[in-house]
C-alpha cells in the first residue's frame, strides 16, 4: 500500500493523510486543520494543491469549513458510495473503501440468476452466477450493503471470485479484466429510494421488531467490456440515514 500511496497526486496524498488521522480518532471532532498555506509550506506544495486537497476531505464528509474560523473535524456518519464510485476508487488506490471505512462479511458463492439478475446480465434466469457480497462499516455502523452478481464462466476463469475473502491483485473487473484481455469500456449506473423489505433489513443487520420507515438509497452498477459483454451488475443499498454523495469538478 505504501507504493500506491506514494504513487498518488499529492493533493491525494495529503488528504489520505488527515483521512488516516481523523478516521483513527488522532484527530477527533472538533479538532482545526492547518490551514492552506500551512498545508501547502509544510508539504511544500501550491496552495491550489492544498485547497484542493481539504476540498477533497470536505467532499468525503470528514471535514467542514467554517467561515473565519478555518477546516473543522466533524462527527458525520459517512455517505454511501456507488458501486461505480468504489471501482474508481478501487483503480486508483487500490481499496474500495471510502474514508473511515473498513468492509467485512465477505462472502462468495456459486448461485442461480435471480429472474432480474439475469435480465441484466443478459443471461437465462437460473444460470449459474457468482454473488459477491459485503458489508461496509465505519464508526457509525454499517454503511452500506453490496453485492456483485458475475456471470459464472468469470469465475472459472479468476477462481478466488467464487471464494469468501477479500479480493487481492485488483478488483474483481480488473482481475476479469487481466484474465480476458477485454478491458471495460462502459457502465451504466442507477439510483433510487425504496422502502425497507424483510430481506433488506436482514443485510443491514437491524432490529425487525423496530424497522425505520424512512426510504433507502439504492444504487446499481453495470459493467460492460470492449467485446459487448456484461461483466457484473452491482446493488448497492444504503444504510437507514446515509446519503449519496458526489463531488466533481465544475469546468470554468
Amino acid at each position: 500500500m505504501a507504493d500506491q500511496a506514494n504513487n498518488r497526486a499529492p493533493y491525494a496524498q495529503i488528504a489520505a493523510h488527515y483521512a488516516e488521522l481523523i478516521t483513527s480518532g488522532q484527530l477527533v471532532p472538533g479538532s482545526l486543520l492547518p490551514s492552506i498555506k500551512s498545508l501547502a509550506q509544510e508539504w511544500k506544495v501550491s496552495t491550489a494543491t492544498a485547497e484542493k486537497a481539504l476540498r477533497q476531505l470536505r467532499g468525503e464528509g470528514l471535514v467542514r469549513g467554517i467561515h473565519g474560523i478555518g477546516t473543522e473535524v466533524v462527527d458525520l456518519p459517512s455517505p454511501m458510495s456507488s458501486g461505480s464510485q468504489r471501482q474508481d476508487r478501487g483503480r486508483h488506490s487500490g481499496s474500495s473503501w471510502g474514508a473511515g471505512e473498513r468492509s467485512d462479511s465477505h462472502e462468495a458463492s456459486v448461485v442461480p440468476a435471480p429472474e432480474y439478475v439475469a435480465h441484466e446480465l443478459e443471461l437465462e434466469p437460473g444460470q449459474d452466477v457468482v454473488r459477491r457480497r459485503r458489508v461496509y462499516r465505519d464508526r457509525h455502523g454499517i454503511v452500506a450493503h453490496s453485492t456483485s452478481w458475475i456471470p459464472a464462466r468469470y469465475g472459472s476463469l479468476v477462481p478466488q471470485l467464487a471464494r469468501s475473502e477479500r479480493l487481492s491483485g485488483g478488483t474483481s473487473l480488473q482481475l476479469i479484466a487481466q484474465a480476458t484481455g477485454s478491458p471495460i469500456t462502459h457502465r451504466i449506473d442507477t439510483a433510487s429510494a425504496r422502502l425497507l423489505t424483510p430481506e433488506d433489513s436482514a443485510l443491514l443487520a437491524l432490529d425487525p421488531a423496530n424497522p425505520p420507515t424512512e426510504p433507502v438509497v439504492v444504487m446499481t452498477a453495470k459493467f460492460v467490456d470492449d467485446d459487448g459483454n456484461v461483466v457484473e451488475f452491482g446493488e448497492d443499498l444504503g444504510s437507514p440515514g446515509r446519503k449519496w454523495r458526489v463531488e466533481s469538478e465544475v469546468a470554468q
